[in-house]
């Protein structure tokens, strides 16, 4: 700790208090959504780095099966089932952290949260703790690599790890303090995950991941939103002089992880948080901030300045770490263009809600969200990026994990496939 004192305690006090609050906001938000939801619908889921023994390219069957998903096909022809993920045994391994883009259960299984359709409506045919109505982004590229769907860390019954584990929680934020189960916390809980598996090893039993899983596996990170919109209330400048903290612990993370023998990382930047409606909907002067698509100019601002200097931080450890493969994707520009060019999406109202309140132009109500009783929900098909304000439909996530697993937007250019295939050296 810092020299100080109590003066220095206060003021981290102090400096906390708008992520906690920002938290409970966002949790307090979602437990009164779900009550209200359980009470109306009560019933009677390249080069540029150190190692280049690789495999080719991701195949553009794999592309394609994700586009032919992001254009509308069938869910049963995707094949959709009640237990998600190939039946076919994995040697694919992803350790995943993040926030509720990447959550595939995790807040819904802490929290004890019993959902209910609508949510997983369009995929899975039923709720899964996904905040979406179905796929997410990291489900598809699990997909890609012909690997199960990640069973959330805290899980209680029906969790499989032998293909990794997400550790990623809905509300979630980079920076300590901001939320019970902030990235500090899930690189514990990795750890302790890891330090449990090697004892078991040492005692001669068998743990779901083995050395070899762990040092081959692929860490992805998708973190940073939350962090950034706790503080969009403040002045410009003072939001630009927070961003190098949220970066700073991502980094650590990294570090850390690489310690302890991770050797290859996917790294998410933030999508564009001024096209979120939820963010639109907040009551405004004028449209002064507003850019030729709606987008609220300031928001986009603060994720890029986030990705610029989140993209800086993976080339300096990619100059340090000369044995590790560390690829930072540009976010930004796909969710971006998914409401720049929606009309090539076949989207008609880019900035609208499928499943929240009030109609147009954003059908988003802070206090008649999705899943309330009130709720305002899109026909099962329509063509929409928001979810419920916040988070993406399936539609747009199939959009954005297409162009993902191309490769186009990595830096370096390299696909996930090609990741995973790599050959880390062996310190063993």
């Amino acid at each position: 700790m810092t020299s100080g004192g109590a003066g220095a305690a206060a003021t981290a006090t102090k400096a906390a208090v708008p992520l906690r609050l920002h938290h409970y906001l966002v949790m307090a938000g979602v437990a009164a959504a779900v009550v209200l939801a359980c009470l109306r619908y009560a019933p009677d889921a390249a080069a540029g780095y150190g190692f280049l023994a690789v495999a080719p390219p991701v195949e553009a069957a794999t592309v394609a099966t994700v586009a032919r998903a992001a254009d509308g096909g069938d869910a049963d022809a995707a094949g959709a089932r009640d237990d998600p993920g190939p039946a076919r045994p994995s040697s694919v391994v992803i350790f995943n952290f993040g926030d509720s883009n990447s959550d595939t259960g995790g807040m819904a299984a802490v929290n004890g949260m019993n959902l209910n359709l609508p949510e997983g409506r369009t995929f899975f045919r039923r709720p899964t703790g996904r905040i979406s109505d179905g796929r997410l982004v990291i489900d598809f590229i699990c997909e890609s690599l012909h690997t199960p769907y990640l069973s959330p860390y805290l899980k209680a019954l029906g969790a499989d790890f032998s293909n990794g584990v997400n550790f990623a929680i809905g509300g979630s934020t980079a920076t300590p303090w901001g939320s019970p189960f902030s990235l500090d916390v899930q690189l514990h809980q990795w750890l302790y995950f890891r330090a449990r598996s090697m004892e078991m090893i040492n005692l001669g039993q068998r743990p779901p991941i083995d050395r070899e899983g762990f040092r081959k596996a692929i860490y992805t990170i998708d973190i940073g939103q939350n962090d950034i919109s706790a503080y969009m209330h403040l002045p410009y400048d003072q939001v630009l002089a927070k961003i190098p903290g949220f970066v700073a612990q991502i980094k650590y993370t990294i570090e850390t992880l690489y310690s302890h023998g991770a050797r290859k990382f996917w790294i998410h930047g933030t999508g564009a948080l001024g096209c979120l409606p939820q963010k639109l909907a907040f009551p405004r002067d004028d449209d002064t901030d507003l850019d030729a698509h709606g987008c609220l100019n300031t928001y986009n601002a603060a994720a890029k300045r986030f990705n610029a200097l989140l993209s800086d931080a993976c080339a300096q450890l990619r100059r340090r770490m000369v044995d590790a493969a560390l690829v930072f994707v540009d976010m930004y520009t796909i969710k971006y263009d998914l409401v720049a060019n929606h009309t090539m999406h076949g989207i008609e109202k880019p900035l609208m809600v499928c499943c929240g309140y009030g109609g147009p132009p954003y059908n988003y109500n802070h206090f008649k969200a999705c899943m309330s009783a009130e709720m305002q929900l899109c026909d099962v098909g329509a063509r929409f990026i928001s979810w419920d304000g916040v988070h993406l439909t399936e539609a747009a996530n199939a959009i954005v994990a297409a162009k993902v697993l191309t490769g186009d937007y990595s830096k370096p250019r390299v696909t996930i496939a090609r990741l995973v295939n790599s050959t880390p050296p062996n310190d063993d």
